[in-house]
């Protein structure tokens, strides 16, 4: 009897324990919302961004194409081949750039599928590997740099000396390096106001943010989470979304709400979709997943 009342109350400490742990995601999870799996058999799902319809569209790299979840048709695939497309985002006249990292390019996507590509350099080098990318409204690129060996490349080792977070000025002019302190930067995320900038450092298990400067460049380094991540986004209150095992959430201070799991091996990135921007969809290993939520997100 002892045994069974020990194992009750322990049993019920548990599950005590895990509503306290995530308490806060009650307000940020729509009331009675759970996670749906809307798409499957993917070799592996990354690089979510939404149209202004609320279109989400994302990314399938070892089949080498572009995916999109429209609102009102569900899936479809948008674009085969797609040079390997890792990371996209729209830019606010439409065009959906793509990290094409097939022949280390970013592609530069109209809306008629016309393709202006944009080779990438750095002191006349071959970048490692543009992986993810955040555009803000005034057309700043800022990208992440690291390097994960592809078979479709030609080089085998990395082609600059470290692994590097990037920024394009809007005119395309030229690639700055404005970040080269972290081990391996991986996902990337601005605020709506253009005025701060995180950067996981997915090889350190840490997120930083960083104040722009008005020439595009950062400053003002500080920790924000001791926690990395694959792909990130914000939403409107300034949480902080994070990939990896789940998604972790941080309201804007850095403090930790919750996690939200995700019954796949890896969670990769996570976007704002839908026409009220009110559903986190959520690309997985070989699934893509979505949640509504009560709070609205951001675009990018």
């Amino acid at each position: 009897m002892k045994t069974k009342h020990f194992a009750y109350f322990l049993s019920i400490a548990f599950i005590l324990a895990g509503f306290i742990q995530d308490k806060d995601l009650n307000a940020i999870i729509e009331d009675g919302a759970q996670l749906e799996k809307l798409a499957d058999g993917f070799l592996f799902t990354e690089g979510p961004t939404s149209d202004n319809e609320g279109n989400v569209y994302f990314t399938d790299q070892p089949n080498d194409r572009i995916m999109v979840w429209k609102v009102s048709v569900g899936l479809e695939t948008f674009m085969q081949p797609s040079g390997r497309s890792n990371g996209l985002s729209f830019d606010r006249k439409g065009n959906l750039w793509a990290c094409a990292d097939e022949k280390n390019e970013f592609w530069m996507i109209e809306k008629d599928k016309n393709i202006i590509r944009h080779p990438l350099r750095y002191n006349e080098k071959l970048l490692n590997g543009p992986n993810d990318l955040w555009i803000s409204d005034n057309g700043s690129v800022y990208f992440t740099d690291p390097f994960y060996k592809r078979p479709w490349w030609e080089h085998s080792v990395m082609p600059q000396e470290l692994q590097g977070v990037y920024y394009i000025s809007p005119d395309g002019v030229s690639v700055t390096r404005i970040i080269s302190d972290l081990k391996q930067p991986n996902g990337i995320v601005g605020t709506p106001d253009g005025k701060t900038l995180f950067v996981a450092d997915i090889g350190d298990n840490k997120t930083y943010k960083y104040s722009i400067r008005k020439d595009g460049t950062v400053e003002n380094k500080q920790l924000f989470c001791e926690l990395g991540s694959d792909g990130m986004t914000i939403d409107s209150k300034g949480n902080i979304y994070l990939t990896g095992k789940g998604v972790t959430i941080f309201d804007k201070t850095g403090k930790k709400v919750g996690n939200i799991p995700v019954p796949e091996g890896w969670t990769a990135n996570v976007c704002f979709g839908e026409k009220d921007l009110k559903s986190l969809f959520i690309t997985a290993s070989k699934s893509l997943y979505r949640i509504r939520l009560k709070v609205k997100g951001t675009r990018g």
